[in-house]
């Protein structure tokens, strides 16, 4: 009973409009203050050691080095290099779109950032060259979500800390996902694409698919130093992070000289400012964590799942329905920070690999990024497309339900998650 009147006294927070880290950090304290005899001393305590965690640091390396990239000009080559790549199929800017919010969410972390950073550069010319806005609007939107699934992925690093699970074994397992996802986005759009006939590019000439290359070669190169970092051991997940954002600040300023000196201390205060914000969900989320482990909600769980005999298939189809639900009303960073920890011992006691669930719920993350009313990616690219949040709904839904069908099989097939981290022996 009195677990109910925490989630109905978090609701009726949320519901007011007041900021989700607030309405937890108020529910748990005021339900610890009158309804149990947990010590004060008790609550200092677990904030302090819940938030001292190495991991955690990863989270503003990752913003900073994005935010380095997004001004630094590194979009553009990107988008010029998969345009040379596959310009000349069908659909060919919609499909350079795709890929490369694929390129560019392997070295930004974010999916809102993958929707600017690309979005801006590709809807204007996507648009001039005679593509209907809602069909750009609609790549971008969708494709901009590979940005939590292609490491690195500050979502993955929150489940992390909040699962005490590997960071490295989350961004090596989310790469196969990642690319099946691209392409199975990428097919969706090339079939639209030829059945509306929609416009093609000259195909390039070898060398002119070699400079494009070339000149992207910085920014592909992050790829290969946080991923192959990590994998060789020559840093852990914290330490790749602080890497690329070093690297990306070298490669924007010195090396590509689109940004300015004078701009970075602008974009330091951009990343402080989402940096601080993601940390304080986190404090608050610990102590939801700590309510309710005390309160024992998820061995509860647990227990009444395996009486009820639904087993790991059922278990993984309420989890899908529950997480897709919480995407109407939170963002990711909220979603992994409240529902893993309650989740996942479930998870663990029905025999289902943690890597495996932590890729699950990143790809429910990116569906919930995608549809309304609190999907980021749909207002950020509002905002690029010049377009209502309901005309773009209806825009996304082609490629919405190419994520649903994947999501089953991510779902249903652990070894897509799993197949090259054991391959690689993690």
């Amino acid at each position: 009973m009195r677990v109910f009147i925490v989630f109905a006294l978090l609701l009726s927070l949320m519901l007011t409009g007041m900021p989700i880290s607030i309405a937890l950090g108020l529910t748990v304290l005021s339900f610890m203050f009158t309804l149990t005899d947990v010590r004060t001393e008790s609550v200092a305590l677990k904030l302090f050691t819940g938030i001292e965690n190495f991991e955690i640091m990863a989270i503003p390396f990752f913003i900073l080095a994005g935010n380095f990239l997004t001004h630094g000009g590194v979009a553009r080559r990107m988008i010029n290099f998969a345009t040379a790549l596959v310009g000349h199929w069908y659909g060919g800017l919609a499909l350079s779109g795709v890929v490369a919010c694929a390129l560019f969410a392997a070295i930004s972390g974010s999916s809102p950032a993958t929707v600017v950073a690309i979005g801006s550069v590709i809807l204007p010319a996507m648009i001039a060259q005679g593509f209907p806005r809602r069909f750009g609007a609609g790549v971008i939107t969708t494709s901009g979500s590979l940005g939590i699934l292609i490491p690195p992925s500050i979502p993955m690093v929150l489940y992390a800390v909040s699962t005490n699970t590997s960071v490295g074994k989350l961004f090596i397992a989310g790469i196969v996902p990642g690319m099946v996802l691209a392409f199975l986005l990428g097919a969706t759009t090339f079939y639209r694409a030829w059945r509306n006939d929609y416009p093609r590019m000259p195909k390039a000439t070898f060398m002119e698919r070699f400079d494009a290359f070339r000149k992207s070669i910085w920014g592909i190169l992050l790829i290969v130093i946080v991923i192959g970092g990590i994998y060789t051991g020559l840093f852990t997940p914290t330490e790749a992070a602080a890497v690329s954002a070093v690297y990306a600040f070298i490669v924007a300023v010195f090396i590509y000289k689109d940004l300015k000196l004078r701009d970075v201390p602008r974009v330091l205060l951009s990343s402080a400012n989402l940096s601080a914000m993601l940390l304080y969900i986190i404090t608050n989320a610990v102590l939801f964590s700590f309510l309710m482990t005390y309160e024992n909600v998820p061995q509860a769980l647990a227990q009444w799942m395996i009486d009820q005999g639904l087993g790991w298939i059922g278990f993984l189809l309420v989890v899908n329905l529950l997480l897709l639900l919480a995407g109407n009303v939170m963002e990711p960073s909220s979603i992994i920070l409240i529902m893993a920890p309650i989740l996942f011992p479930v998870a663990v006691k029905l025999g289902i690999d943690p890597i495996h669930f932590g890729i699950l719920m990143t790809v429910n993350m990116e569906v919930g990024l995608c549809h309304p009313p609190v999907g980021l990616n749909l207002y950020v690219a509002s905002g690029i497309a010049k377009m209502g949040i309901t005309e773009l709904t209806v825009a996304v839904w082609p490629w919405l339900l190419t994520m649903l069908g994947f999501l089953v099989v991510v779902t249903y097939w652990p070894g897509l998650s799993l197949w090259l981290p054991r391959l690689l022996g993690m």
